[in-house]
C-alpha cells in the first residue's frame, strides 16, 4: 500500500509516547470519529494590517517580555492577570519562578496540560486562587498524590484534567473526594486507581463527564459511580478489563448520553443492560467482542445517533436489524466482513451523515441502496470493492463534503462521476495507480475542496495546471507521483495562495 496515505485506524501503542512528544494528538484507532483534544487559550495579537493594538494587548506584550521584572500581579483586574497567564503559557515562558507573580490573583482557568516542568512544587500557588479557581489542567505533570492535596481549599472547582498523570494513585483521588462541585474529571492512562479507588468517585454526585481511558485497574469498580445520576459522558475505552458484569451498573447512569467502551471485553450480553438508556446519543464499541445480535438491544434506544461498530465481528448475519436504528447520522462499520447484501438494511438509515465501510466487502452494486441517502456527508469506501460504475450512484449526493476512496480500482473514467459533487471539501483518492492527469481535470470544478490527496497515482507535472482554479485548497499530496516539490511551489505561488500542506515538500 506504500505509506502516503496514512489513512487506515491505527491501534495505540501501549508504551507510553515520549515526553517530548504531546501525547493530546497520538493516535487511536477512532481518531477520525470520536476524540477530543486540549488547546491551550491565547491572547491573538495578530493584527490585520493597518490595525492598531489596544493599550491592554500592547501592555500584555510588554509584560511577557519581561516577566522577571514582576513580583506579584494581585493587585491586578483578574480578568488582566488571566490574560498575562494565558500568553505566558502560550509562549512558554512560565517558570516555577514566575508562577510566584500570580499568587492569590484569583484566576478561574488553569491550563498547564502537557506544560514542561509542572509539578508539586507549583501546586501551592495554584491552590491559592482559592473558591476563585474553576477549571485546572495537570495533563501530562509530574504532580504526585501529595500535590493534590493543594487542591482541597478550592472548593468551587468544576474540571479537573489528570491525564497521563503517572504518579497519581488511590491516595490522590482521596484527596480530592470532597470537591463535590466538580462537573468533569479526566484520569487518562492511570495504571494506579483501582476498583477500591473508584468507591472515592462515588461522593462526586455533581459530575457530568468522567474520562477512564487507558486505566487498566478499574474492573469491578463501575459499581461505585452508579449513582452518579448526573453523569452524561463516560469513557473508558481501551480499558481491556472491562467485561459485561461492569456493564451492569451503567444502567443506572439514567441521563447517560455517550459512551465510548471501545477495545474492551463487552459482549452482546453486556449491551443489553443499556436499554434503558434512553438518552443515549453516542456508542463507541470499536474493537469489542459484539456481532449484529447486539443491534436487538440497540433498537431501544431512541436517540442513538453516533454508532461505532469498527472493527467488531459484524457480517451480513442479522444486518437486517439495522434497518430499526432509523436515527443513526453517524455510522462506522470499517473493517467487518460485511457486503452488499448489508447494505440493503441501510437504505432506511436516510437521516446518515457520515459511513464508514473501510476494508468491507462492499461492490459497486451496493452503492445502489446510499443513492437515496441526501444528507450524507462523508463516505469512506477505501479498500473495497468499488470501482468506477459504483461512484455513478453517488452523482446525486449533493452535500456530500468529504469522499475516501483509497486503494481501490479507480479510473480516471470513474472519477468524472465525482465531478458533480460540487460540496466536496476533502478528497481521498490514493493508492489508485491508474490515474492520471485526467482526474485532476475532472475535479478541477471542485472549488471548495480545502484537502486532496491523489498518491501513488500517474500524476505528472503537467496536470498540475487543472489545480489552478482550487483556490481554497490547504492540503494537496501527490507522494510517489511523477512531480516535484519544484513545481508544486510554483502553482502555490501563482494560483494557490491558502495552500499550507504539500507533499513531496
Amino acid at each position: 500500500m506504500g505509506g502516503a496515505c496514512s489513512r487506515k485506524p491505527e491501534r495505540d501503542s501501549e508504551d507510553s509516547p515520549c515526553r517530548g512528544l504531546s501525547r493530546r494528538f497520538c493516535k487511536s484507532g477512532s481518531l477520525k470519529w470520536w476524540t477530543s483534544s486540549f488547546a491551550y487559550p491565547s491572547v491573538d495579537f495578530h493584527l490585520r494590517k493597518g490595525d492598531c493594538p489596544s493599550l491592554l494587548e500592547l501592555c500584555i506584550k510588554k509584560i511577557n517580555e519581561d516577566i522577571d521584572r514582576y513580583n506579584s500581579f494581585s493587585m491586578l483586574p483578574r480578568d488582566i492577570s488571566q490574560q498575562i497567564f494565558n500568553k505566558l503559557v502560550c509562549s512558554q515562558r512560565l517558570t516555577s519562578v514566575s508562577l510566584e507573580a500570580f499568587r492569590d490573583c484569583a484566576l478561574q482557568d488553569l491550563d498547564l496540560g502537557e506544560y514542561a516542568g509542572v509539578n508539586d512544587s507549583w501546586m501551592d500557588v495554584i491552590s491559592s486562587q482559592g473558591s476563585s479557581l474553576l477549571s485546572v489542567d495537570l495533563s501530562g505533570s509530574d504532580v504526585t498524590d501529595f500535590g493534590l492535596s493543594y487542591l482541597k481549599y478550592c472548593e468551587n472547582l468544576l474540571s479537573l484534567n489528570l491525564n497521563y498523570c503517572d504518579q497519581i494513585s488511590d491516595h490522590g483521588l482521596e484527596c480530592i473526594s470532597g470537591l463535590s462541585n466538580l462537573t468533569s474529571l479526566s484520569l487518562r492512562r492511570n495504571d494506579s486507581i483501582s476498583a477500591q479507588g473508584m468507591s472515592i468517585l462515588s461522593g462526586l454526585v455533581n459530575l457530568v463527564k468522567l474520562d477512564l481511558e487507558r486505566c487498566p485497574g478499574i474492573h469491578g469498580g463501575l459499581v461505585h459511580i452508579q449513582g452518579l445520576t448526573k453523569l452524561q459522558s463516560l469513557n473508558i475505552k481501551w480499558c481491556n478489563c472491562i467485561t459485561d458484569s461492569d456493564m451492569k451498573p451503567l444502567s443506572e447512569l439514567v441521563c447517560l448520553e455517550s459512551l465510548e467502551i471501545s477495545c474492551s471485553k463487552v459482549t452482546n450480553f453486556g449491551i443489553s443492560f443499556l436499554k434503558g438508556l434512553q438518552k443515549l446519543s453516542l456508542l463507541n464499541l470499536e474493537g469489542c467482542l459484539v456481532t449484529a445480535a447486539c443491534l436487538d438491544s440497540l433498537a431501544d434506544l431512541p436517540l442513538l445517533s453516533n454508532l461505532n461498530l469498527n472493527r467488531c465481528n459484524i457480517t451480513d448475519d442479522g444486518c437486517e436489524k439495522f434497518s430499526r436504528l432509523e436515527n443513526l447520522k453517524v455510522l462506522n462499520l470499517g473493517f467487518n466482513d460485511i457486503t452488499d447484501a448489508c447494505l440493503a438494511h441501510l437504505k432506511v438509515l436516510t437521516k446518515l451523515e457520515s459511513l464508514n465501510l473501510d476494508s468491507c466487502r462492499i461492490g459497486d452494486e451496493g452503492l445502489i441502496n446510499l443513492a437515496g441517502h441526501r444528507q450524507l456527508k462523508c463516505l469512506v469506501l477505501s479498500d473495497t470493492e468499488v470501482g468506477d460504475t459504483g461512484l455513478h450512484h453517488l452523482s446525486e449526493f449533493k452535500n456530500l463534503r468529504s469522499l475516501e476512496i483509497c486503494g481501490g480500482g479507480l479510473t480516471d473514467a470513474g472519477v468524472k462521476n465525482i465531478r458533480a459533487l460540487s460540496c466536496l471539501m476533502c478528497l481521498n483518492l490514493s493508492q489508485n495507480c491508474n490515474l492520471t492527469d485526467k482526474s485532476l481535470e475532472s475535479i478541477s470544478g471542485l472549488t471548495r475542496l480545502i484537502s486532496l490527496n491523489v498518491s501513488n497515482s500517474r500524476i505528472t507535472n503537467s496536470g498540475l495546471q487543472h489545480l489552478r482554479t482550487l483556490k481554497n485548497l490547504r492540503s494537496l499530496t501527490l507522494e510517489s507521483c511523477k512531480v516535484t516539490a519544484y513545481d508544486i511551489k510554483k502553482l502555490r505561488s501563482t494560483h494557490l495562495p491558502n495552500l499550507v500542506s504539500f507533499r513531496p515538500e
